[in-house]
């Protein structure tokens, strides 16, 4: 089995937008769901909705990868599965890296998922010494000192950062003079690589503080749909509203 050292995906050469890129996973996502109930074919409306995208974005983004689908049928859902698949280099193996062995690192490397969409945690590294030997998810997390030779020896490509922000940009750097060349990071840091180099970001922080945003523009939302249904008040002389009228200045006894 060929593994990541030895391939790079070829959608760059192939000019695919990378917000197509960015979409594949999701298509792929809902194709796998759709083959695990035995589903032989999906419309694209179909498939959009369960993507979460709209049909016509949908179909464009297939386009670039010559997959058209067949009038008044639809498109073959293991073919897919199998096209979108070949096209993120998902058929061979990819080797990974997680360094950071704390409760997220832990908890990446003990996630079932990785073997079945075409990734393998091949090693677990730490800074901490007593951690050395320690099997997590079935791995002896190794330290940090070797970090050369364990990326040499699993011919690993992709590294998955889970260390606190400090230590982030040290570990990315030693990552990438290793041979490393995409890097999944978790530390709530930006990181500054070379050219040649892909990064991508997930910073559960950010993600929870836009639900806030919006969790907050909602609320406001409802109260100003609770004031608009509220009875109108009418101006008083003394400048005092009520819902039934004017309200008199002094209230009687």
């Amino acid at each position: 089995m060929a593994t990541g050292r030895t391939h790079r995906p070829a959608t760059r050469s192939r000019g695919i937008p990378e917000a197509t890129v960015a979409r594949l996973p999701l298509y792929l996502r809902a194709l796998t769901a759709l083959s695990e109930r035995s589903v032989p074919t999906v419309s694209s409306e179909e498939l959009a909705t369960a993507a979460g995208v709209n049909s016509a974005k949908l179909r464009k983004d297939f386009s670039y990868l010559g997959s058209y689908g067949t009038r008044g049928v639809g498109y073959d859902v293991e073919y897919l599965v199998y096209q979108i698949s070949r096209e993120l280099g998902l058929t061979q193996d990819w080797p990974v890296a997680i360094v950071g062995i704390g409760n997220l690192g832990a908890a990446l490397a003990n996630y079932g998922g990785f073997a079945s969409r075409g990734f393998r945690v091949a090693a677990l590294i730490d800074a901490d010494p007593a951690m050395a030997g320690t099997p997590v998810a079935g791995i002896p997390v190794q330290h940090t000192d070797d970090l050369d030779r364990i990326i040499s020896d699993n011919g690993v490509s992709i590294g998955v950062i889970t260390t606190p922000p400090g230590a982030a940009q040290q570990v990315c750097d030693r990552l990438v003079a290793a041979g490393v060349t995409s890097i999944l990071n978790f530390a709530p840091t930006v990181l500054s690589v070379p050219e040649g180099v892909d990064v991508r970001k997930v910073d559960l922080s950010i993600e929870l503080q836009i639900l806030a945003f919006h969790e907050q523009r909602k609320a406001g939302e409802d109260a100003a749909v609770a004031d608009e249904g509220a009875p109108p008040m009418r101006a008083t002389p003394n400048g005092r509203k009520g819902p039934d009228g004017d309200m008199p200045a002094v209230m009687p006894a």
